[in-house]
Protein backbone atom coordinates (compact mmCIF):
# COMPACT_ATOMS: atom_id res chain seq x y z
CA UNK A 1 0.00 0.00 0.00
CA UNK A 2 1.51 3.30 -1.07
CA UNK A 3 1.23 6.27 1.25
CA UNK A 4 -0.13 9.60 0.08
CA UNK A 5 2.49 12.24 -0.81
CA UNK A 6 3.87 13.89 2.31
CA UNK A 7 2.32 11.25 4.59
CA UNK A 8 4.58 9.82 7.29
CA UNK A 9 3.47 6.29 8.23
CA UNK A 10 3.29 5.31 11.88
CA UNK A 11 5.48 2.28 11.19
CA UNK A 12 7.43 2.08 7.94
CA UNK A 13 6.07 -0.63 5.66
CA UNK A 14 2.73 -1.01 7.45
CA UNK A 15 -0.65 0.62 6.79
CA UNK A 16 -1.59 2.97 9.61
CA UNK A 17 -4.59 0.81 10.50
CA UNK A 18 -2.33 -2.17 11.22
CA UNK A 19 0.31 -0.05 12.91
CA UNK A 20 -2.32 1.40 15.25
CA UNK A 21 -3.42 -2.05 16.36
CA UNK A 22 0.20 -3.05 16.98
CA UNK A 23 1.02 0.06 19.01
CA UNK A 24 -2.23 -0.17 20.98
CA UNK A 25 -1.02 -3.47 22.43
CA UNK A 26 1.88 -1.78 24.20
CA UNK A 27 1.15 -1.69 27.97
CA UNK A 28 0.30 1.70 29.40
CA UNK A 29 3.42 1.86 31.58
CA UNK A 30 5.47 2.25 28.39
CA UNK A 31 3.37 5.03 26.85
CA UNK A 32 5.77 7.73 28.04
CA UNK A 33 8.45 6.03 25.96
CA UNK A 34 6.20 5.82 22.90
CA UNK A 35 5.52 9.56 23.07
CA UNK A 36 9.26 10.24 22.73
CA UNK A 37 9.66 8.31 19.47
CA UNK A 38 8.21 10.91 17.10
CA UNK A 39 5.77 13.77 16.83
CA UNK A 40 3.36 11.51 14.95
CA UNK A 41 3.36 8.94 17.74
CA UNK A 42 2.95 11.65 20.38
CA UNK A 43 -0.09 13.04 18.56
CA UNK A 44 -1.52 9.53 18.20
CA UNK A 45 -1.29 8.76 21.93
CA UNK A 46 -3.12 11.99 22.72
CA UNK A 47 -5.94 11.31 20.25
CA UNK A 48 -9.39 9.89 20.79
CA UNK A 49 -8.62 7.35 18.05
CA UNK A 50 -5.97 5.81 20.30
CA UNK A 51 -8.30 5.44 23.29
CA UNK A 52 -11.09 4.08 21.10
CA UNK A 53 -8.81 1.46 19.56
CA UNK A 54 -7.56 0.27 22.95
CA UNK A 55 -11.08 0.12 24.35
CA UNK A 56 -12.49 -1.67 21.31
CA UNK A 57 -9.83 -4.38 21.60
CA UNK A 58 -10.13 -4.66 25.41
CA UNK A 59 -6.63 -3.25 25.83
CA UNK A 60 -7.50 -0.18 27.93
CA UNK A 61 -6.00 0.03 31.42
CA UNK A 62 -7.28 1.84 34.50
CA UNK A 63 -4.91 3.66 36.84
CA UNK A 64 -5.79 5.11 40.23
CA UNK A 65 -4.84 8.66 41.18
CA UNK A 66 -4.60 9.10 44.95
CA UNK A 67 -4.36 12.61 46.37
CA UNK A 68 -2.30 12.94 49.55
CA UNK A 69 -0.93 15.94 51.42
CA UNK A 70 2.79 15.74 52.04
CA UNK A 71 4.29 19.23 52.43
CA UNK A 72 1.70 20.16 49.82
CA UNK A 73 -0.53 18.17 47.48
CA UNK A 74 0.96 15.15 45.75
CA UNK A 75 -0.81 12.69 43.48
CA UNK A 76 0.33 9.07 43.63
CA UNK A 77 -0.43 7.10 40.47
CA UNK A 78 -1.19 3.44 41.18
CA UNK A 79 -1.68 0.64 38.67
CA UNK A 80 -2.85 -2.95 39.13
CA UNK A 81 0.09 -5.37 39.20
CA UNK A 82 -0.95 -8.79 37.85
CA UNK A 83 2.05 -10.50 39.47
CA UNK A 84 1.12 -9.42 43.00
CA UNK A 85 -2.63 -9.06 42.37
CA UNK A 86 -2.53 -5.65 44.00
CA UNK A 87 -1.36 -2.12 43.16
CA UNK A 88 2.04 -0.57 42.69
CA UNK A 89 3.17 3.04 42.50
CA UNK A 90 3.92 4.04 38.89
CA UNK A 91 4.97 7.64 39.49
CA UNK A 92 4.12 10.76 41.48
CA UNK A 93 2.78 14.00 40.01
CA UNK A 94 2.69 17.37 41.71
CA UNK A 95 0.05 19.91 40.62
CA UNK A 96 0.81 23.62 40.13
CA UNK A 97 -1.57 24.34 43.04
CA UNK A 98 0.19 21.97 45.45
CA UNK A 99 0.55 24.60 48.18
CA UNK A 100 -3.18 25.36 48.45
CA UNK A 101 -5.73 24.22 50.98
CA UNK A 102 -9.33 23.26 50.19
CA UNK A 103 -8.63 22.11 46.62
CA UNK A 104 -11.24 19.83 45.04
CA UNK A 105 -10.24 17.08 42.60
CA UNK A 106 -12.41 15.42 39.96
CA UNK A 107 -11.79 13.22 36.90
CA UNK A 108 -13.42 13.55 33.49
CA UNK A 109 -12.55 11.21 30.66
CA UNK A 110 -8.73 11.14 30.55
CA UNK A 111 -8.19 14.34 32.55
CA UNK A 112 -7.80 15.14 36.22
CA UNK A 113 -9.06 18.55 37.38
CA UNK A 114 -7.76 20.50 40.39
CA UNK A 115 -10.28 23.20 41.24
CA UNK A 116 -10.20 26.25 43.48
CA UNK A 117 -8.57 26.29 46.88
CA UNK A 118 -6.88 28.95 48.95
CA UNK A 119 -3.77 29.61 51.01
CA UNK A 120 -3.59 30.80 54.58
CA UNK A 121 -3.09 34.39 53.44
CA UNK A 122 -5.04 34.62 50.17
CA UNK A 123 -8.71 34.61 49.27
CA UNK A 124 -10.33 31.62 47.50
CA UNK A 125 -9.39 31.33 43.85
CA UNK A 126 -11.32 30.49 40.70
CA UNK A 127 -8.35 28.82 38.99
CA UNK A 128 -8.67 25.34 37.48
CA UNK A 129 -5.69 23.18 36.53
CA UNK A 130 -6.02 20.14 34.30
CA UNK A 131 -3.72 17.12 34.05
CA UNK A 132 -4.02 15.13 30.81
CA UNK A 133 -3.06 11.53 31.55
CA UNK A 134 -2.59 10.68 27.86
CA UNK A 135 -0.01 13.42 27.26
CA UNK A 136 1.34 13.66 30.82
CA UNK A 137 0.98 17.45 30.59
CA UNK A 138 -0.59 20.22 32.67
CA UNK A 139 -2.76 23.04 31.35
CA UNK A 140 -5.23 25.59 32.66
CA UNK A 141 -8.96 25.19 32.09
CA UNK A 142 -11.63 27.89 32.08
CA UNK A 143 -11.83 29.53 35.53
CA UNK A 144 -14.83 28.89 37.76
CA UNK A 145 -17.54 31.58 37.78
CA UNK A 146 -17.27 31.75 41.58
CA UNK A 147 -14.01 31.51 43.58
CA UNK A 148 -14.34 28.65 46.09
CA UNK A 149 -12.45 26.47 48.53
CA UNK A 150 -13.55 23.45 50.58
CA UNK A 151 -16.56 22.93 48.32
CA UNK A 152 -18.64 19.98 47.11
CA UNK A 153 -18.10 18.50 43.66
CA UNK A 154 -19.04 15.57 41.42
CA UNK A 155 -18.53 14.44 37.83
CA UNK A 156 -21.38 13.12 35.72
CA UNK A 157 -21.87 12.65 31.96
CA UNK A 158 -18.79 14.66 30.92
CA UNK A 159 -19.66 17.55 33.23
CA UNK A 160 -18.43 18.81 36.59
CA UNK A 161 -20.88 20.05 39.23
CA UNK A 162 -19.76 22.21 42.15
CA UNK A 163 -21.52 24.16 44.88
CA UNK A 164 -21.02 25.55 48.38
CA UNK A 165 -17.65 26.20 49.95
CA UNK A 166 -15.95 28.90 51.99
CA UNK A 167 -15.11 32.48 51.14
CA UNK A 168 -18.25 33.06 49.10
CA UNK A 169 -20.19 36.27 48.58
CA UNK A 170 -23.78 36.82 49.69
CA UNK A 171 -25.07 35.69 46.29
CA UNK A 172 -22.87 32.69 45.68
CA UNK A 173 -23.85 30.15 48.41
CA UNK A 174 -27.02 29.24 46.49
CA UNK A 175 -25.28 29.04 43.12
CA UNK A 176 -24.30 25.97 41.17
CA UNK A 177 -21.42 26.02 38.68
CA UNK A 178 -21.41 23.42 35.89
CA UNK A 179 -18.37 22.76 33.71
CA UNK A 180 -18.75 21.33 30.19
CA UNK A 181 -15.57 19.56 29.11
CA UNK A 182 -16.58 19.61 25.44
CA UNK A 183 -16.57 23.41 25.28
CA UNK A 184 -14.24 24.18 28.20
CA UNK A 185 -16.83 26.53 29.63
CA UNK A 186 -18.83 27.06 32.81
CA UNK A 187 -22.41 28.05 33.41
CA UNK A 188 -23.88 29.18 36.71
CA UNK A 189 -27.47 28.97 37.84
CA UNK A 190 -29.40 29.30 41.06
CA UNK A 191 -29.56 26.38 43.42
CA UNK A 192 -32.88 24.58 42.66
CA UNK A 193 -33.04 23.06 46.13
CA UNK A 194 -34.75 24.18 49.28
CA UNK A 195 -31.47 24.40 51.21
CA UNK A 196 -27.89 25.19 50.22
CA UNK A 197 -26.42 23.03 53.00
CA UNK A 198 -25.01 20.31 50.75
CA UNK A 199 -22.20 18.24 52.28
CA UNK A 200 -21.83 15.56 49.60
CA UNK A 201 -22.64 14.62 46.00
CA UNK A 202 -23.06 11.01 44.83
CA UNK A 203 -23.35 10.30 41.09
CA UNK A 204 -25.79 7.41 40.70
CA UNK A 205 -28.07 6.30 37.85
CA UNK A 206 -27.19 9.39 35.74
CA UNK A 207 -28.44 11.64 38.54
CA UNK A 208 -26.85 13.36 41.51
CA UNK A 209 -27.81 12.29 45.00
CA UNK A 210 -27.40 15.32 47.24
CA UNK A 211 -26.68 14.87 50.95
CA UNK A 212 -27.69 17.83 53.16
CA UNK A 213 -27.19 18.79 56.78
CA UNK A 214 -30.10 20.69 58.27
CA UNK A 215 -28.93 23.82 60.07
CA UNK A 216 -31.71 23.76 62.65
CA UNK A 217 -31.26 20.20 64.03
CA UNK A 218 -27.93 19.03 62.50
CA UNK A 219 -29.72 16.02 60.97
CA UNK A 220 -28.90 14.71 57.51
CA UNK A 221 -31.34 14.27 54.64
CA UNK A 222 -31.12 13.53 50.93
CA UNK A 223 -32.45 14.60 47.56
CA UNK A 224 -31.96 13.82 43.87
CA UNK A 225 -30.92 16.33 41.23
CA UNK A 226 -31.82 15.60 37.59
CA UNK A 227 -29.16 17.23 35.35
CA UNK A 228 -31.36 17.07 32.24
CA UNK A 229 -34.08 19.44 33.43
CA UNK A 230 -32.12 20.87 36.41
CA UNK A 231 -34.77 19.96 38.96
CA UNK A 232 -34.50 18.60 42.48
CA UNK A 233 -36.79 16.28 44.41
CA UNK A 234 -36.65 14.77 47.85
CA UNK A 235 -35.80 11.11 48.39
CA UNK A 236 -35.40 8.58 51.18
CA UNK A 237 -33.20 10.00 53.91
CA UNK A 238 -31.67 6.62 54.77
CA UNK A 239 -29.19 7.02 51.92
CA UNK A 240 -27.82 10.09 53.72
CA UNK A 241 -26.01 7.76 56.14
CA UNK A 242 -23.08 7.97 53.74
CA UNK A 243 -22.58 11.70 54.45
CA UNK A 244 -19.09 11.19 55.94
CA UNK A 245 -18.16 7.80 54.48
CA UNK A 246 -16.32 7.07 51.23
CA UNK A 247 -18.57 5.65 48.53
CA UNK A 248 -18.11 3.98 45.15
CA UNK A 249 -20.47 2.76 42.42
CA UNK A 250 -19.99 -0.68 40.87
CA UNK A 251 -22.38 -1.73 38.10
CA UNK A 252 -24.92 0.92 39.15
CA UNK A 253 -24.86 -0.28 42.76
CA UNK A 254 -23.71 2.09 45.50
CA UNK A 255 -21.31 0.87 48.19
CA UNK A 256 -20.22 2.64 51.36
CA UNK A 257 -17.31 2.02 53.71
CA UNK A 258 -18.25 2.73 57.33
CA UNK A 259 -15.22 3.44 59.52
CA UNK A 260 -16.76 4.23 62.91
CA UNK A 261 -16.56 0.93 64.79
CA UNK A 262 -14.14 -1.05 62.70
CA UNK A 263 -14.40 -1.09 58.90
CA UNK A 264 -17.63 -2.36 57.32
CA UNK A 265 -18.65 -2.54 53.66
CA UNK A 266 -22.30 -1.59 53.12
CA UNK A 267 -24.47 -1.82 50.00
CA UNK A 268 -27.46 0.37 49.10
CA UNK A 269 -30.58 -1.66 48.29
CA UNK A 270 -32.65 0.22 45.71
CA UNK A 271 -35.79 -1.86 46.18
CA UNK A 272 -35.98 -1.67 49.97
CA UNK A 273 -34.29 1.77 50.22
CA UNK A 274 -31.90 0.73 52.96
CA UNK A 275 -28.25 -0.02 53.62
CA UNK A 276 -27.33 -3.68 54.13
CA UNK A 277 -24.04 -4.98 55.47
CA UNK A 278 -21.97 -7.09 53.09
CA UNK A 279 -19.37 -7.79 55.73
CA UNK A 280 -16.62 -6.43 57.92
CA UNK A 281 -13.00 -5.97 56.90
CA UNK A 282 -10.22 -7.13 59.20
CA UNK A 283 -8.73 -4.38 61.35
CA UNK A 284 -5.33 -5.97 60.72
CA UNK A 285 -5.33 -5.02 57.03
CA UNK A 286 -7.28 -1.74 56.83
CA UNK A 287 -5.66 1.48 57.97
CA UNK A 288 -8.37 4.18 58.23
CA UNK A 289 -9.12 6.79 57.12
CA UNK A 290 -9.64 5.03 53.79
CA UNK A 291 -10.80 5.90 50.30
CA UNK A 292 -12.73 3.70 47.85
CA UNK A 293 -12.25 3.27 44.10
CA UNK A 294 -13.41 0.58 41.69
CA UNK A 295 -11.92 -0.92 38.56
CA UNK A 296 -14.37 -3.25 36.91
CA UNK A 297 -15.81 -5.50 39.58
CA UNK A 298 -12.96 -4.94 42.03
CA UNK A 299 -13.16 -2.45 44.89
CA UNK A 300 -9.89 -1.09 46.24
CA UNK A 301 -9.78 0.18 49.83
CA UNK A 302 -6.81 2.56 50.06
CA UNK A 303 -5.71 3.46 53.57
CA UNK A 304 -2.87 5.27 55.33
CA UNK A 305 0.55 4.78 53.80
CA UNK A 306 -1.25 3.71 50.62
CA UNK A 307 -2.07 0.30 52.05
CA UNK A 308 -4.44 -1.56 49.73
CA UNK A 309 -7.24 -4.03 50.40
CA UNK A 310 -8.79 -5.58 47.28
CA UNK A 311 -12.35 -6.90 47.23
CA UNK A 312 -13.32 -8.94 44.17
CA UNK A 313 -17.10 -8.62 44.06
CA UNK A 314 -17.39 -11.80 41.94
CA UNK A 315 -15.46 -14.05 44.29
CA UNK A 316 -15.70 -12.32 47.68
CA UNK A 317 -17.21 -14.52 50.36
CA UNK A 318 -18.11 -13.95 53.99
CA UNK A 319 -16.66 -15.97 56.84
CA UNK A 320 -18.19 -15.25 60.24
CA UNK A 321 -19.31 -11.85 58.99
CA UNK A 322 -15.92 -10.89 57.52
CA UNK A 323 -15.37 -10.27 53.79
CA UNK A 324 -12.58 -12.38 52.30
CA UNK A 325 -10.07 -10.01 50.70
CA UNK A 326 -6.49 -9.75 49.52
CA UNK A 327 -4.22 -7.04 50.85
CA UNK A 328 -0.76 -5.50 50.66
CA UNK A 329 1.10 -3.41 53.19
CA UNK A 330 1.84 0.31 52.77
CA UNK A 331 3.28 1.21 49.37
CA UNK A 332 5.15 4.24 50.75
CA UNK A 333 7.18 4.76 53.91
CA UNK A 334 5.34 7.93 54.93
CA UNK A 335 2.13 7.46 56.92
CA UNK A 336 0.07 9.48 54.44
CA UNK A 337 -3.73 9.66 54.57
CA UNK A 338 -5.48 9.58 51.18
CA UNK A 339 -7.75 12.60 50.74
CA UNK A 340 -9.41 11.61 47.48
CA UNK A 341 -9.03 8.92 44.81
CA UNK A 342 -10.07 8.88 41.16
CA UNK A 343 -9.68 6.46 38.22
CA UNK A 344 -8.63 7.29 34.63
CA UNK A 345 -8.83 4.64 31.92
CA UNK A 346 -6.74 4.73 28.73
Amino acid sequence: MESAPGHTPLIHGLPDEIALICLARVPRRFHNVLRCVSKRWRELLCSEEWRTCRKRNNLDESWIYVICRESGIKCYVLAPDPSSRSLRVMHIIEPPCSARQGVTIEALDKRLFFLGGCSWLNEPTDEVYCYDASSNCWSTAAPMPTPRCYFVSASLTEKLYITGGLGLTDKSPNSWDIYDSATDSWCAHKNPMLTPDIVKFVALDEELVTIHQAAWNRMYFAGIYDPLDRTWRGTENEIARCFSSPTVVVDETLYMLEQKLGTTLMMWQKDTKEWVMLGRLSDKVTRPPCQLVAIGRKIYVIGRGLSVVTIDMDTAARVDGFVVTSSTGPLVEQDLSPERSRVITI
